[in-house]
């Protein structure tokens, strides 16, 4: 079973980060239009499960497919779009996960929410903190629970997200 770990922000999470986004330039080459830190890895300072997000855009979601066989042999799970149409989802590491990407192609609304969502909490460290206890609170609440940790910080993300999505201009 998995654990609900959250911890203390790392600056190895942007160092995990860059390794993977090279890895993934060479798989997928010049299909990738830009590749994001995302996620609350990417935000300096919050607390967070120490999972890197990352959010690969790519010219033509269709053209993803054809790599899974080399994402599988770099320890990579393919989901397909896992609940999100016109998304590609991986995961890497099992039941410890250590590496989440999600691709969309140019043009998807995911990708402004995704960028919105992180550069908001960079930038407002009331709405950074208040975010990091809540996620702190619940992995210690529902350690093996993931559904109501998840369930638990909803409402605050989809605050944050709409504020997000008002004050960020790309």
């Amino acid at each position: 079973m998995r654990k609900v770990e959250v911890c203390s922000y790392s600056e190895k999470w942007a160092q995990m980060f860059l390794e993977e986004a090279e890895k993934l330039k060479q798989i997928f080459g010049n299909e990738i239009v830009d590749i994001h830190h995302i996620g609350s890895t990417s935000v300096p300072g919050l607390k967070a499960k120490p999972i890197i997000d990352i959010m690969p855009v790519v010219k033509n979601i269709n053209s993803v497919d054809k790599h899974n066989t080399v994402m599988q042999e770099i320890g990579y799970n393919p989901k397909g779009e896992n609940g999100i149409a016109g998304r590609r989802y991986f995961q890497k590491g099992g039941d410890n996960r250590s590496h989440h990407i999600h691709i969309y192609q140019t043009g998807s609304k995911e990708i402004k929410r995704h960028l919105a969502f992180r550069d908001y909490l960079r930038t407002h460290p009331d709405a950074k903190i208040a975010y990091g206890d809540l996620k702190e609170k619940l992995a210690q609440q529902f350690p093996y629970d993931i559904d109501s940790y998840i369930n638990g910080k909803d409402q605050l993300a989809k605050e944050i997200e709409r504020r997000a999505l008002d004050w960020y201009v790309d």
